[in-house]
C-alpha cells in the first residue's frame, strides 16, 4: 500500500454503506477530507433523511471552521443510491449497517459482488469480533474493523481493528489514512470482543449498575462523579499517562484494597433490562434513565451537538503530540540562540 506521504485522500473513493444517524456523520467526515463518497443506503429510508442530515453537518462545520468551503463544494463529491454497484470503483468500503451478522453477511456479499479484489472492506461494528465477521468475506486478508464515534466528523477517536486474518501492511495503509480524516486512531493489532474503548467503558458501566441497584448512589450522582472527575482530565490524556501525572505508587496502593472489591458479574444489569423491556430507548422516545418530555429531548440531542463542536476546539490544543511539538519548538529556540 502506499506510504503515508503518498495518500491523498482526493484520489481515493470510500464507499459508505449504511447511511443512518452514524453513516452519515462519517459521510461528512470523507467528504471534509476531500473524499468522493458513495452512499449506498440499504435501506430506503436513509435516502429521504441522509442527504438533508450530511448538510446541516457540513453547514455547522463550516460556521465551526472545521471546514473551510461551504456545503455545496464537498456535496458534489457525494453519491446516494441504492444501487451497489456504484461501489465498483471505490478503494475502500465502511459498513454501517446493525449489529446483525445475518445482515452484515449479506451486505458484504453486495459489495464483493462489484468491487476489486483489492478493495479493503471494514466494518463499524462497535462490539461483534472482527475475525469472526471477516469469515464473511471472501478475501478475510483486506477485511478490518473502523470503529468510529458518534459524531464522527467531529471526534478524535477511530479503532481500527485487525482480525486474526487481516493483513498488518493494509491495516498501517488505514491508519496513515486516516490521519487525514483528522483522527488520533488507536490501531488494534490483534481482535479482542469489545477492542479497547468499549471494553474500558463496559467496566465503568458495569459498575455503575452495581453502585445505583445496591443504593450506594443514585443514577444523577454517578453521572456527575463521572462527569467531574474523568470526565474532566480524560480529553488530555489517557488513563497511564493520567497515572504517571498524578503519582503511579497511590494507584498501586488502591488497587490491592479496591479491586477485589469491583463488580464482575456477567449478567445484565436490571436496571437497564427493565427500561428495555418496558420500551425505553432513552432520548429517542423519552424513556431511559432520565424521563425527558419531548422538548427536554429536542434540547439534549441539541447541546450535544453543541458541546461536540466546543470539546473539539478544546481537544485540537492538546493533540497527543501536544508535549513532542513543544519540545521541538524549544529545540530550535535552542538552536537559533546558539
Amino acid at each position: 500500500m502506499a506510504n503515508e506521504e503518498n495518500i491523498l485522500p482526493t484520489q481515493i473513493i470510500v464507499g459508505v454503506v449504511g447511511i443512518g444517524l452514524m453513516g452519515s456523520s462519517i459521510t461528512t467526515c470523507l467528504l471534509i477530507a476531500g473524499h468522493q463518497v458513495i452512499a449506498v443506503a440499504p435501506i430506503p429510508i436513509d435516502l429521504e433523511t441522509a442527504e438533508t442530515r450530511i448538510h446541516e453537518h457540513l453547514v455547522r462545520s463550516f460556521e465551526q471552521e472545521i471546514c473551510l468551503e461551504k456545503p455545496v463544494y464537498y456535496l458534489k463529491n457525494l453519491t446516494i443510491t441504492e444501487d451497489y454497484n456504484c461501489l465498483k470503483d471505490t478503494s475502500l468500503v465502511i459498513e454501517c449497517t446493525l449489529e446483525d451478522i445475518t445482515i452484515k453477511k449479506q451486505v458484504y456479499k453486495n459489495i464483493e459482488n462489484v468491487v476489486s479484489n483489492e478493495t479493503i472492506i471494514t466494518s463499524n461494528t462497535s462490539a461483534i469480533p472482527i475475525s469472526l465477521l471477516q469469515e464473511e468475506a471472501c478475501i478475510p486478508s483486506r477485511f478490518f474493523g473502523l470503529h468510529w464515534a458518534e459524531p464522527s466528523h467531529t471526534t478524535r477517536f477511530l479503532e481500527i481493528i485487525c482480525g486474526n486474518k487481516s493483513d498488518q501492511q493494509k491495516a498501517e495503509w488505514l491508519y496513515q489514512l486516516s490521519h487525514h480524516w483528522a483522527k488520533e486512531p488507536t490501531l488494534v493489532r490483534k481482535d479482542i470482543r469489545g477492542f479497547i474503548t468499549n471494553r474500558l467503558m463496559y467496566a465503568l458501566y458495569r459498575e455503575a449498575f452495581y453502585l445505583v441497584e445496591n443504593g450506594y448512589a443514585t443514577v444523577d450522582d454517578v453521572d456527575r462523579a463521572c462527569r467531574n472527575n474523568a470526565g474532566y482530565w480524560m480529553t488530555f490524556v489517557g488513563c497511564f499517562r493520567w497515572m504517571d501525572l498524578t503519582g503511579i505508587p497511590a494507584y498501586h496502593a488502591v488497587m490491592r484494597d479496591l479491586l477485589p472489591t469491583l463488580y464482575n458479574e456477567t449478567e445484565i444489569p436490571k436496571l437497564i433490562d427493565d427500561i428495555v423491556k418496558t420500551g425505553g430507548k432513552g432520548i429517542l422516545n423519552g424513556n431511559g434513565f432520565y424521563n425527558y418530555t419531548p422538548e427536554e429531548a429536542r434540547l439534549w440531542r441539541e447541546t450535544f451537538e453543541e458541546f461536540s463542536y466546543d470539546i473539539r476546539r478544546l481537544a485540537l490544543k492538546y493533540p497527543v503530540d501536544v508535549v513532542t511539538r513543544k519540545l521541538n519548538a524549544l529545540e530550535k529556540k535552542n538552536e537559533t540562540q546558539d
